[in-house]
């Protein structure tokens, strides 16, 4: 069923999720005549999406939800060659790899959307119209149409030009353009969507088809999220949180989330989370009033979790954070969730069996055997949450998890994980 254009823009507003758009008013006008075909696209500059990513997939979801029929583009082309990047010239990667890439990032991203019904989901690549072009005819059909003066006054070029930019990446917003007409072409679409930093490559599509087919169509940005101090949203110190859990684990991820800031968090609910209004709001409000308890945050990390990895991987992740601190069961960790915990957490390794104090060292939760010892006297050491009183108890598979994980504590907070070699 379609949702009219008051509601969806209204909640898409609310959500802070519209920070471009061609024109609202228009665009309003055009979803209410609807269903509109729209597509949002992803570039395989890597082997996963990741969670920047993710605010494009979801509002594709949402517009779907709202009763449009969304098209997935990956970019087996655009990835051959790479939007610029303020820092300089991308690394260009094997075709073999790329296409490697676009498998796996069409079967992430597909997971989000329905492929049944009225508005089904259709995915696409674009190398599929731009492989077999000749250079003339896309320099005649498409170049043509592409004054320079207006590409080199695009902010990221501008900033390039004095370090240098390669006449590849220059030209990569011509690719770009060409994948908005060539979906509104065969496919009707009449709507693309992306974050804030693709907005001088989604306005140039729409000038482009413009210009060369006299057709009005539209196009709406995201902002880029970011940390209370303005940094990059989506990035550690350990780098990108990505969506592929041999990547980034879900316990990883859950922590992520559960950490987030509570100046940001309510922000991150409307835009990860499907929650309702009076929902967020109330969680809102809950966090102003109690912020130790972390509601809002806990329910982000729930929903966000359970989203990309499944309601199962979510639950471990609860189960393990509140194990690692003495609130659960270790023994019902599974050797998979405890890998994950282990990668994440830090900690080293250990031959055979070994003392508690070197245990405890590998764990990393003391720098050295001494201040082990301290430790185990002051009776701030664990091992698998058990109190652990003497300094000379040996280590054996029969103590360990899975026979080969310790779990080590010094007082409250500081856990680490020490795996037998």
């Amino acid at each position: 069923m379609l949702m009219r254009v008051n509601a969806l823009l209204e909640d898409l507003s609310w959500r802070g999720l519209i920070a471009h758009s061609t024109d609202l008013d228009a665009l309003g006008a055009h979803l209410d005549q609807g269903p509109v075909r729209f597509y949002v696209g992803f570039d395989p500059t890597a082997q996963s999406v990741h969670t920047g990513n993710l605010v494009q997939i979801l509002l594709a979801k949402r517009l779907q939800d709202a009763g449009h029929r969304p098209f997935l583009l990956v970019g087996g082309a655009t990835g051959l060659i790479g939007d610029p990047k303020e820092s300089g010239e991308r690394v260009m990667n094997t075709k073999e790899l790329v296409h490697e890439w676009v498998d796996k990032i069409r079967a992430q991203v597909s997971g989000y959307v329905s492929f049944e019904g009225e508005n089904a989901a259709t995915m696409v690549n674009n190398y599929d119209w731009t492989a077999n072009m000749s250079v003339l005819d896309f320099l005649r059909d498409v170049g043509k149409h592409f004054p320079v003066n207006r590409m080199l006054a695009r902010d990221v070029v501008a900033r390039r030009l004095e370090a240098g930019i390669s006449y590849t990446e220059f030209s990569y917003v011509l690719l770009q353009s060409m994948d908005y007409r060539e979906l509104n072409r065969r496919h009707g679409v009449t709507l693309q969507t992306g974050g804030s930093d693709q907005w001088g490559n989604i306005a140039a599509g729409v000038e482009l088809i413009r210009r060369s087919d006299q057709r009005r169509v539209h196009a709406m940005a995201t902002p880029l999220l970011t940390k209370a101090d303005g940094t990059k949203f989506g990035k550690t110190e350990s780098g990108t949180v990505w969506l592929d859990a041999n990547l980034t684990s879900p316990y990883a991820m859950y922590q992520f989330f559960l950490n987030a800031e509570d100046a940001k968090v309510v922000d991150y609910l409307k835009v990860f989370s499907f929650r309702g209004r009076e929902e967020i709001e109330a969680l809102e409000q809950a966090t102003l009033e109690a912020p130790f308890k972390r509601a809002a945050q806990r329910a982000l990390a729930d929903d966000v979790t359970e989203l990309v990895h499944g309601r199962s991987e979510r639950d471990a992740a609860v189960a393990a954070a509140a194990a690692l601190f003495g609130r659960g069961a270790l023994e019902e960790l599974t050797e998979h969730t405890l890998t994950s915990v282990a990668r994440e957490v830090g900690g080293g390794s250990f031959d055979g069996d070994a003392s508690i104090v070197d245990v405890l060292v590998a764990g990393g939760v003391v720098d050295s055997r001494g201040a082990a010892r301290r430790a185990v006297a002051e009776g701030g050491a664990y091992l698998n949450n058990q109190r652990v009183e003497d300094p000379d108890l040996v280590v054996g598979a029969d103590r360990l998890l899975h026979g080969r994980f310790a779990v080590v504590r010094r007082g409250r907070k500081t856990v680490g994980v020490a795996e037998r070699a």
